[in-house]
């Protein structure tokens, strides 16, 4: 396998150059000092696996990895640092593993080895998909990602909640949290863009009635005159919520909700 490492420490480099130059299967690319140079030479080489640094300058390791997710074929990434906190973001960007330094042997080759299953024994190149769903497909549980509709993961920065993309009423975006409203009238808030959960929510009715919310169609009750050409969108929630439509989204809703 193809490997990547990005670290712009040289002691943590040269650690883990070192132990995994001594995996057979392991082929070394040059290394990136940054998440910039890391997706220059990604372009290049196609590595198949990347261990990522969360810490680096320009691009953080985070930022680098909603990046690579792009990229086709997309890697194996592996964050790799000394801090624990972003372990629900590593979970939320569908990382292979989470590796603390420094670094141990036997915990790298348990990583490296869980690699190896998720990938095609034919052409030995991996999958383009996420770990959760390469692990599945490789043991031939699932067909395909549209077999089904999956739940919502919200990251709320401590935990991932569960959420029934149709129960949803309506997300806004407030100063540097989305809030996500519930039917029930619960709330969710999440750091993730309105952007990222729409692109989430691909497959669900959902519509832009203004650029800070996010609204389920299925869940509008009313449309009603509100200033200066603008409206409001009634829905079907616990608290008859009304949610900001502009005037240039008004004409796209009603021509879906007519079918048009």
């Amino acid at each position: 396998m193809k490997v990547m490492i990005a670290e712009d420490e040289r002691l943590a480099r040269e650690e883990l150059t070192y132990l995994l130059s001594l995996e057979r299967d392991v082929e070394l690319l040059p290394f990136a000092a940054s998440g910039v140079q890391l997706l220059e030479l990604a372009a290049v080489h196609k590595p198949d696996v990347v261990f990522l640094d969360i810490h680096m300058p320009g691009l953080d390791g985070v930022q680098t990895a909603h990046k690579l997710m792009d990229v086709d074929p997309r890697p194996y990434i592996v964050f790799a640092t000394a801090y624990e906190q972003y372990a629900v973001e590593a979970f939320r960007l569908e990382a292979v593993d989470y590796l603390l330094k420094p670094y141990d042997e036997e915990r790298l080759r348990q990583t490296l080895q869980k690699i190896r299953k998720m990938r095609t024994p034919s052409e030995g190149t991996a999958f383009p998909l996420g770990a959760a769903t390469a692990s599945l497909a490789a043991d031939g549980q699932i067909r395909s990602r549209s077999a089904f509709k999956p739940k919502l993961l919200i990251d709320d920065g401590s935990r991932m909640v569960v959420v029934e993309p149709a129960k949803i009423s309506y997300a806004v975006k407030e100063e540097k949290l989305t809030q996500i409203h519930m039917a029930d009238g619960q709330v969710h808030a999440t750091r993730q863009t309105l952007q990222e959960l729409e692109e989430k929510l691909t497959g669900y009715a959902f519509f832009r009635t203004h650029r800070s919310y996010l609204v389920n169609v299925d869940r509008i009750d009313e449309i009603e005159p509100w200033f200066n050409g603008a409206y409001n969108v009634v829905l079907k929630d616990a608290g008859r919520s009304k949610v900001p439509l502009s005037r240039v989204a008004a004409k796209e809703l009603i021509k879906r909700l007519q079918g048009e």
